[in-house]
């Protein structure tokens, strides 16, 4: 079997690059940390000289994202914030847009035992996102607990969840 992340979505690739000093680029010259993005509950020091990509979704994209390796999720922290616009005029003049806006952070096992991280956010227009993990919609209505364990296995491909519309998927894997 072929050890190769696949895409969790169709989308056009916004940033790309290695994790230094706990920061990624959200747009040129616009650094963000993960501590951030994560929340205060997850740590993201397993990811320093890690790989990430921002994978943006078109509201004329498919708004469904994928499991990218045989991998089960153990953890999902839910975020309630802002939806701003994750377009590129507005990644350029926001500055740490993702953390400010709604978002979970997916936390995955491969079968391994090595880590992904997907983090879903919610835009404009969205603020609404689904998890076949989870039987609530996560949106600024839900009023639920932010720290939800789970134990929901995926084949690589399988259907994760879904946006409403389209929005933005970071995608994050630690050294090697």
């Amino acid at each position: 079997r072929c050890e190769v992340l696949a895409s969790p979505c169709d989308a056009i690739v916004g940033a790309c690059g290695t994790v230094e000093r706990g920061q990624v680029l959200q747009a040129k010259g616009m650094p963000y940390a993960l501590a951030d993005l994560f929340g205060p509950s997850q740590d993201s020091t397993a990811f320093e000289g890690g790989r990430y990509a921002t994978l943006r979704l078109t509201s004329a994209m498919y708004h469904r994202f994928h499991a990218p390796h045989d991998a089960t999720i153990d953890h999902v922290t839910y975020l309630s914030g802002d939806t701003w616009n994750v377009n590129p005029i507005a990644l350029a003049r926001v500055e740490r847009l993702f953390c400010r806006n709604e978002r979970a952070v997916l936390r995955l096992r491969r079968p391994d035992g090595g880590l992904l991280v997907l983090v879903p956010v919610a835009a404009i227009l969205v603020a609404s996102m689904r998890l076949r993990a989870l039987d609530v919609p996560l949106n600024l209505r839900y009023r639920g607990p932010h720290q939800l364990p789970c134990s929901a296995r995926y084949r690589q491909g399988d259907e994760l969840g879904w946006f409403e519309h389209g929005s933005t998927i970071l995608v994050l894997a630690p050294p090697g």
